[in-house]
């Protein structure tokens, strides 16, 4: 795990997503998973509270199954509960995994295996059956990344990177989880594996002006000192410039851009143009949809076309 722990010790344990994760039995195979595969492709896990390796596999289902964002579903059925079923399936051995999909099974495995073979699995038959594809999965990633669920994005982003591992967007992503985790060093070291010809991907940009935004945010002074030299000088762009940077860093983005804005409407050349510059930083820092880009952008226009 790359955030914290999971807390998921049990085969039979429910999912956290009841949309895509749900217990069955004999008595509701044939809605649950039958007619439910015209919609979706469903994984069916035969298990049993006793079965070690069934303990070992369900949590691995449940965490490929969410990555999907509702286009592979888990269906999982008790053998011992179910033992009419399980000869109906021909089942002779825990834990055995069908797959269904338009009301047919389409492939199976006994046993437990690994979360990479098991995403190879259900990544093969995701694209036999037209679903979705690498697009789909970096979106959930970003998804749950946007929402603060850094545990769920890494996992998805780092599931992504054990299938390529120069993934551009993958690795931009996992970068960002450990940014807001405040891990710049593991930020830093996962971003320096994208490769040459990739560095000029939007989100990687982010990543990159994150890191450099923050260097300079560590050697910041108080914001209180550095007010205090702007009160005194409202000329000395130094102060204010840094003054803002601080601002910034403490997460008060509304007065870095008035800082940095008032730079540039005072003298936009001023140092090589490093207000503006540091602007563009902060926006590709925050992302094209933050707010505080949005208005940033908006007002540094209307000075510089003035």
């Amino acid at each position: 795990m790359l955030f914290g722990s999971d807390d998921n010790d049990g085969a039979g344990a429910a999912g956290s997503d009841a949309s895509v994760i749900m217990d069955a039995d004999t008595r509701t195979f044939a809605a649950d998973v039958l007619e439910a595969s015209k919609d979706a492709l469903i994984l069916v896990d035969f298990w049993a509270p006793w079965c070690g390796p069934c303990k070992q596999l369900t949590p691995l289902l449940e965490k490929v199954v969410k990555s999907y964002r509702g286009k592979v579903r888990l269906v999982k059925i008790n053998a011992d509960e179910n033992q009419t079923l399980l000869q109906q399936l021909r089942i002779q051995s825990l834990p055995t995994i069908y797959a269904f999909k338009d009301g047919r099974p389409l492939d199976g495995f006994m046993g437990a295996l690994p979360e990479s073979q098991l995403r190879e699995f259900v990544d093969r038959l995701v694209s036999e059956t037209g679903g979705m594809g690498i697009a789909d999965v970096l979106e959930t990633g970003r998804e749950l990344l946007e929402k603060g669920d850094l545990q769920g994005a890494a996992e998805v982003f780092a599931a992504i990177l054990q299938e390529d591992q120069q993934n551009a967007e993958a690795l931009a992503g996992l970068a960002q989880c450990y940014m807001k985790s405040g891990d710049t060093d593991r930020a830093e070291q996962t971003i320096g594996l994208v490769p040459p010809n990739a560095r000029n991907n939007a989100n990687v940009q982010s990543v990159l002006s994150a890191l450099s935004f923050a260097k300079k945010a560590g050697n910041a002074e108080p914001t209180d000192d550095l007010a205090a030299k702007v009160a005194a000088n409202p000329n000395d762009h130094q102060a204010r410039y840094d003054l803002a940077v601080a601002l910034a860093a403490n997460g008060d983005k509304e007065g870095a851009l008035d800082q940095l804005l008032e730079i540039v409407r005072a003298n936009r050349q001023w140092n090589e143009e490093a207000a503006r510059k540091q602007l563009v930083e902060l926006f590709d820092a925050w992302g094209a949809k933050d707010p505080a880009t949005i208005l940033g952008r908006k007002k540094l226009a209307a000075i510089l076309f003035a």
